[in-house]
């Protein structure tokens, strides 16, 4: 074979090699909650009005990717992955889970994406049924997909998602009830539960916001890890910048519904370019005691999901609004000041 042969050979396997699918794809996903008129409104016939909790999200998250969703109360985050979990009916857009689009489909027909997709709640209190032991709550997914065809396999399962969750070793923790366990225990048997259909993806509702300062960092650091040695996206919600910053690869801002700035979560935290992202990172406690930087407070409450305000929907709020921003809504893009192609802001004066 001569060079020429080699060099078209080389070429060949090159352009084979697809790139590796997302593991979560959402594009222009809206939901939208209606607001009850009352006996009142109805027999006056009022308007009907919902709350734009959702309104044009596309997001896009491959294997072991950690990705974050900040941005204060109410601006949509939950909302957005219950949607994505199918728990929150969607108005309109796609959600691709591994390609398969999960949009309007039935709960029955949603049974095999569960397989890949899992869900943490916020409240390890709220999340475990008290009646059930330890064991009968981890070993329940593997009873609605059919797993394991003995309950000595399915027992040899749980064990091992308990271990890989922390709580080592497991028999001690097998038998016991909720009420037997602390919160951070309780949140690892969440998480086990999470883990024993060995999922592709994991939505994390603020997993360790209910939880004591020192077990927080080893949750943390047990879903960071997971994702690494699993290959497993992680999508979870937070308010904490600093805990983001740390152990997300990207971080998403979301503000009113719409995400108004995303990037590497370095980049993101280093070089913020919308107005809202930089008010959110101000307010972060710094670990130097002589950095006396002045928080930015920003004027006025978060405008009315009801009546989402014409043009950026920052600017009521804006310190740097211009005539333009009341105009028009921008979209993501690349900011000027920006190489990073992968970090884009919703800002007329990025």
């Amino acid at each position: 074979m001569n060079s020429s042969d080699t060099s078209e050979a080389h070429v060949m396997k090159d352009t084979d090699v697809a790139p590796r699918p997302p593991i979560l794809e959402v594009r222009d996903l809206t939901t939208y909650y209606p607001v009850n008129r009352g006996l009142a409104g109805r027999l006056l016939r009022h308007e009907a009005k919902t709350v734009h909790a959702v309104d044009g999200v596309s997001l896009r998250v491959d294997a072991g990717e950690f990705v974050a969703l900040v941005g204060e109360s109410g601006c949509g985050k939950t909302s957005t992955v219950m949607t994505i979990l199918g728990a929150t009916k969607a108005n309109s857009g796609s959600v691709r889970v591994k390609g398969e689009e999960t949009v309007g489909r039935t709960p029955r027909e949603m049974l095999p994406v569960y397989r890949q997709l899992q869900m943490i709640y916020q409240d390890p209190y709220g999340s475990l049924d008290p009646r059930f032991r330890v064991s009968d709550t981890v070993e329940e997914p593997l009873l609605v997909h059919g797993v394991g065809a003995t309950r000595q396999e399915r027992r040899q399962l749980v064990l091992a998602a308990l271990e890989s969750a922390g709580l080592s070793p497991a028999d001690l923790y097998v038998d016991r009830f909720p009420h037997e366990l602390s919160g951070g225990q309780r949140q690892r048997v969440a998480i086990a539960t999470a883990l024993i259909l060995e999922p592709s993806l994991l939505l994390a509702d603020e997993p360790v916001s209910m939880l004591d300062v020192s077990v927080r960092a080893s949750v943390l650091n047990l879903l960071d890890e997971l994702r690494r040695t699993r290959d497993m996206a992680i999508v979870m919600v937070t308010h904490d910048l600093s805990t983001a910053g740390h152990f997300a690869d990207r971080i998403v801002v979301m503000y009113l519904g719409r995400i108004v700035e995303e990037g590497p979560a370095k980049e993101v935290l280093s070089n913020p370019q919308h107005p809202y992202t930089r008010a959110l990172i101000s307010v972060v406690p710094k670990p130097d005691p002589r950095d006396r930087s002045t928080p930015q407070t920003l004027s006025g409450e978060t405008p009315n999901p009801v009546d989402i305000p014409v043009g950026c929907r920052f600017h009521p709020r804006c310190p740097i609004a211009r005539e333009e921003c009341s105009q028009s809504d921008p979209p993501l893009r690349l900011p000027v000041s920006v190489r990073i192609e992968s970090h884009r802001v919703a800002c007329h004066l990025a």
